[in-house]
């Protein structure tokens, strides 16, 4: 009797790993809703600045850098597939001051984040006219009379009381250029392959979207939000597209950093990898 021939065993190549790092302040939440989960993704949360060493590092393929690193370290392409921005007051970058915005002198900056340190620079030097001492938050220098810059979660949940003078970044941007802003963006390696992942982002910012309610359940109490308070910011002040008015934007800021010599160098032009 002779018995039918086997078919060869077909093996599959293992789908890659893509090495992902996002920022862990709640307002990245909606971009990476569900990639957790994914056994194709290995996802790392750090603050925004810590992002710039792990690429510099080869930790991660594709992160969620503030948008200033870009010019920082060569190498980088821009996805549009999301980001963290704003068009008007943010509410989580401020700063807090005992005296009026512009007399301040000695400004101590929360240094989780390049970007809101540069932006600060830029808003005093387009604004008043001068940029006052910076000093990092953590210094002796930063003492109770001295003027502070937060961002993210701590600016709920670590409000200073004592300092009655507020200037919202994303506001005053607004204020001087007219403009959206944005804070953060995908952006990838040189070299590394993609493949679906910008469309796989562009999934998860829609999904998390979509059950911002699980998001605010899950994550807003832990980190000293009240619920109606990390709605407001998640569906009303944060914008998370990354768009042709958004490039426009970074563009400008880039422009004006390198002005005001936050960047040394003239500001190279931005490499997109579309949706």
């Amino acid at each position: 009797m002779r018995l039918p021939a086997t078919q060869p065993a077909v093996r599959r190549s293992p789908e890659r790993v893509v090495r992902l790092g996002s920022v862990s302040f709640l307002n990245a939440k909606p971009l990476i809703y569900g990639l957790e989960e994914e056994p194709s993704v290995d996802l790392s949360l750090e603050v925004p600045s810590a992002l710039l060493d792990g690429m510099r590092a080869g930790r991660y393929d594709v992160a969620l850098l503030p948008v200033i690193d870009y010019q920082r370290a060569g190498g980088l392409r821009l996805l549009t597939s999301g980001g963290i921005g704003c068009d008007g007051p943010t509410f989580t970058v401020r700063i807090f001051g005992s005296v009026p915005i512009e007399r301040i002198r000695t400004l101590a900056c929360d240094t989780d984040s390049h970007t809101s340190v540069a932006l600060a620079r830029v808003l005093f030097a387009e604004t008043y006219g001068f940029i006052p001492e910076m000093v990092p938050l953590s210094s002796g220098a930063a003492d109770s009379s001295v003027a502070k810059l937060l961002i993210g979660d701590k600016v709920v949940s670590e409000e200073p009381r004592d300092l009655p003078y507020q200037l919202d970044l994303g506001e005053a941007w607004k204020r001087l250029t007219g403009m959206p802003f944005v804070f953060a963006a995908w952006m990838a390696r040189e070299g590394v392959h993609l493949a679906d992942l910008p469309a796989r982002l562009t999934r998860a910012k829609a999904e998390g979207l979509a059950n911002v309610d699980r998001i605010i359940a899950r994550e807003a109490g832990a980190r000293g939000w009240p619920a109606d308070v990390a709605r407001r910011y998640l569906t009303e002040y944060l914008r998370f597209d990354v768009g042709s008015p958004q490039l426009r934007a970074i563009e400008r800021f880039h422009d004006l950093a390198h002005r005001h010599g936050v960047l040394p160098r003239p500001p190279r032009p931005l490499l997109i990898v579309p949706e």
